[in-house]
């Protein structure tokens, strides 16, 4: 076949994909749309350390004559069962991927290779990958700019590996924290998630139609609305309208689709009753016709599997997802039945074609046909990246003075359950790390401490469970130190004594895992014996400063003085949180999500439809702290907002007497709508870093407002609130 087109690297690539194709007989196409197994099942360790390829990768490969796609090949964790003993590390992880796809086009009569699909929800999670703060620290950022930088390094790094298309959850919008996924968004704003989802599709993906050799295309997850079920529970049932899909739940999804990701994850949840992965109204009739999208969709796991509940059993269930508008299934039965399904007239072959086209142009884009592939080293500077990313996330939201340490500070107790450890910082969906990687919040104080500083440790509690017996030492070392660093939170490590859906989702949550797939609360406390410990700390009289490393928002009353929010910073997030702590850098974090005072209050998210009524007899109705709140160890003045065009121009003066930086945040209120309007909506925001008696002029563009609105400039949601608008009337534009 040495005249194929489909091998001419010099022909268009839709010449290639429609020459492959229509050499491809009705098996092969069917095995295009197929990513069945799981990758850690393809290979196994032998005794002089290499990899031997499996019989279950010979079986999936000869049933289709080839391998559409390959999930999880470099896939490290405790539901894999990979670890640094048995899995491919950054000196060998390519070397398997070469050894796999060998294999595959081996067995490929018109040589076609594999898609090696792997996760990479923060940073690529891969045995030595460079692990990332978590999307919701990311938010916290509200840094554009920087998280394009760190989804580059993560794309380079699969690439380096071996594998080829990225999964990132950027979808999904935090509308309830009692959900464990809460730590996959951006936040509970579609605004604040489009941009961030923006820059993760130019950081990872790079320009061009072709993709570089330190590129990766990027499947956004989950399309749509899977941050909306009911009562915070996972895969839970959803009641969402058109209008709220499309206000709240689309807006990061239209924003990746237009800055030309190539592909989306349609999501577990059902949209007005139908499941996503069988959901042509939002697949095709949207996605596809609508938005203009011709990427590729894949199903989330098994979820094409579960439409046999509606159609009866599985082979119609791949003809219902397939038609739907699905491209490519992930583990499920269903779509090995294509062929079936076809032959019985379920689905059409053109529409079947449609998808291995998908495919198959993705495969033409990355260059996989071609023999001389350029291949990409590893890239540096992943650790100082990621911290990075953790010392903008840090965010303050309280503070009476205690905070930055001063130098009348002779001695600091570093207490709490988080104080000395990393392997809670890091968040669900997390490689095993090496011994000795990052640094806990204890580490860095001690190794950025002054001369003279005497940094002091008691655990005090753990996580979870009502054991007080080490709250005694914590007490004392509180009482004989100048401040108390207290170190609270959640985790959602998991262990091999997890117990795992066959989707990977936690379904029994062991030791201290308290967040992440499958994990939701039904409140939103920590455990009881941190609580405990909080009071027993303050009741010393010192002065004390409550960090917590969480997933989502927890309940912390205002006992302590000081508290500080960092998220799931990263295994070297304990080094960013102590220069946040001694003064060495200003704490940047805005609240992604506004922190309500108690469960009973959800939701609570600010940009709730407007009521006249909306309190509560027995409560405030108002979130503790608010979207957009956080604080700095200086002051800003924000001067009268002025429309130009455009634009909103404000002047920001740093009053105060350190460096610091604010993030100027445009909210619009809608004064004249066609339906019941939002009591606020952010529209723009600018993050601005002003030395001490700095002012600087700050012009936000505004786009895609209509109507007759009112302009708020705030440095949060709150704020915005009380604030004095200006009213205007903008003409039609682009939805938000």
């Amino acid at each position: 076949m040495s005249d194929a087109v489909y091998r001419d690297p010099t022909a268009s690539t839709e010449a290639r994909v429609r020459d492959l194709l229509a050499r491809m007989t009705l098996r092969e196409k069917v095995g295009q749309l197929n990513q069945r197994m799981y990758g850690w099942d393809a290979y196994r360790r032998t005794p002089d350390g290499g990899f031997e390829l499996t019989e279950a990768l010979h079986a999936e490969t000869d049933r289709f004559e080839g391998l559409g796609a390959l999930y999880g090949l470099q896939r490290a964790d405790a539901w894999s069962g990979v670890d640094h003993g048995n899995g491919p590390g950054a000196q060998d992880g390519a070397a398997l991927a070469e050894l796999v796809q060998r294999h595959v086009v081996g067995r490929s009569r018109l040589g076609i290779p594999a898609l090696f699909v792997e996760e990479v929800p923060h940073g690529l999670m891969a045995l030595d990958g460079t692990v990332l703060p978590v999307n919701l620290a990311v938010g916290a950022g509200w840094d554009p700019a920087l998280y394009e930088r760190a989804a580059a390094h993560a794309a380079a790094e699969l690439r380096a590996r071996g594998g080829h298309v990225a999964l990132v959850s950027a979808l999904d919008i935090a509308r309830d924290p009692r959900w464990g996924r809460t730590e996959e968004c951006f936040g509970e704003d579609p605004y604040l998630a489009a941009r961030l989802t923006e820059a993760l599709v130019r950081g990872a993906q790079g320009p061009g139609e072709d993709f570089a050799p330190d590129k990766a295309p990027v499947v956004l997850k989950h399309f749509a609305g899977q941050g909306a079920t009911v009562g915070g529970r996972n895969s839970a049932e959803s009641e969402l309208g058109w209008r709220e899909l499309h206000e709240i739940h689309l807006p990061a999804a239209r924003a990746g689709v237009r800055a030309g990701a190539a592909a989306v994850m349609a999501a577990y949840n059902e949209v007005d009753g139908m499941p996503c992965s069988g959901n042509r109204a939002l697949l095709t009739g949207l996605l596809r016709e609508e938005w203009g999208f011709d990427g590729l969709v894949m199903a989330d796991g098994l979820a094409v599997d579960r439409l046999a509940r509606i159609t009866g059993d599985k082979t119609s269930a791949g003809a219902l997802a397939l038609n739907s508008g699905v491209d490519l299934s992930l583990w499920d039965e269903g779509f090995t039945h294509l062929e079936e399904a076809v032959e019985r007239g379920l689905v059409e072959e053109t529409v079947l074609d449609a998808a291995v086209a998908r495919v198959l142009r993705l495969k033409f884009r990355l260059g996989l046909f071609e023999p001389q592939r350029t291949t990409c080293p590893a890239p540096a500077g992943g650790e100082e990246l990621s911290k990075d990313v953790a010392r903008a996330a840090v965010t303050l939201l309280r503070n009476d003075g205690v905070l930055p340490v001063g130098a009348h500070v002779s001695r600091i107790a570093v207490l709490g359950p988080q104080a000395a450890t990393t392997a809670h910082q890091s968040g669900d969906y997390t490689a095993p790390q090496r011994p000795g990687t990052g640094s806990s919040v204890l580490d860095g104080l001690r190794r950025l401490a002054p001369p003279g500083l005497d940094i002091r440790h008691a655990p005090g509690c753990s996580l979870t469970g009502d054991d007080l017996s080490g709250i005694p030492e914590a007490i004392a070392q509180a009482a004989a130190s100048d401040l108390a660093v207290l170190v609270l939170g959640g985790s959602s490590a998991r262990t091999p004594e997890t117990v795992f859906d066959a989707n990977g989702a936690a379904l029994t949550a062991v030791s201290e895992m308290t967040c992440g797939e499958g994990v939701d609360l039904a409140g939103l406390r920590l455990g009881d014996a941190q609580y405990a410990l909080l009071d027993a700390v303050v009741a010393t009289g010192t002065p004390t400063a409550v960090v917590l490393v969480q997933g989502r928002p927890h309940l912390v009353p205002d006992t302590a003085p000081a508290l500080l929010s960092a998220w799931y910073p990263g295994p070297w997030g304990g080094e960013a949180i102590a220069e946040v702590l001694l003064g060495l850098v200003e704490p940047a974090g805005r609240l992604p999500v506004s922190v309500p005072r108690s469960a009973a209050q959800l939701p609570v998210y600010y940009n709730h439809k407007d009521t006249e009524y909306g309190g509560y007899a027995d409560e405030s109705a108002e979130p503790r702290y608010s979207f957009g709140h956080g604080l700095s160890y200086t002051s800003f003045a924000y001067g009268e907002p002025r429309l130009t065009g455009s634009a909103v121009e404000v002047d920001v003066t740093n009053t105060g007497q350190r460096y610091g930086r604010s993030v100027v945040q445009v909210y619009l209120r809608r004064l004249i709508a066609p339906t019941w309007p939002r009591t606020l909506e952010l529209c723009a925001f600018e993050g601005v870093g002003l030395a001490p008696g700095e002012r600087r002029t700050v012009t936000v563009p505004l786009a895609g407002l209509g109507g007759t609105v009112e302009i708020r400039v705030a440095a949060s949601a709150r704020e915005a609130l009380r604030a004095r608008g200006q009213s205007f009337t903008a003409p039609d534009d682009t939805p938000l």
